[in-house]
């Protein structure tokens, strides 16, 4: 048994170089060529439809979302344009309701004013006709002290 130890072994060695390695290899290819055939160019094809998908989808995207910027901003120069038409029309209204305050105003201090004047034209005529009916009685008044004098006399 020692000489088998110190002159190797023949038969099961490590380096046995029988049919057995030309045959592994042939196995390796053969598995390579067939895992190859049904696993590695599907799923390879598979990845690389993925990726075109992946692509095409990422483009698809970025044009969508640059159509969403675009629409964003007009619809924000919209509102703006809305705004600046919404804050002309309010000093539009209150420019013409301080224009019909003033009117209604003038209008209404005139009434007054013609009110007030023809007010005061009929006080002076009733005045003056009082003082007429006064001046009336004072002369039929004196006329009667005199008649009563001069009768007493």
């Amino acid at each position: 048994m020692t000489s088998w130890l110190l002159l190797g072994a023949t038969e099961g060695g490590l380096f046995d170089l029988d049919a057995t390695l030309p045959l592994m290899a042939v196995q390796v290819v053969l598995l390579t060529f067939i895992l190859n055939a049904l696993f590695f160019r599907p799923v390879g094809r598979v990845v690389e439809e993925r990726e075109g998908y992946i692509t095409t989808s990422r483009a698809e995207a970025k044009q969508k979302l640059a159509q969403v910027e675009r629409l964003e901003a007009d619809l924000r120069e919209q509102l703006k344009e809305a705004r600046k038409a919404t804050q002309q029309l309010i000093q539009e209204a209150e420019q013409d309701s301080d224009k019909l305050y003033r009117e209604a105003l003038a209008t209404a201090t005139a009434e007054a004013n013609a009110s007030r004047e023809a007010a005061r034209r009929e006080i002076d005529a009733q005045r003056e006709s009082a003082l007429g009916q006064l001046k009336g009685d004072a002369e039929k008044l004196g006329d009667l002290i005199v008649d009563r004098l001069l009768a007493a006399k």
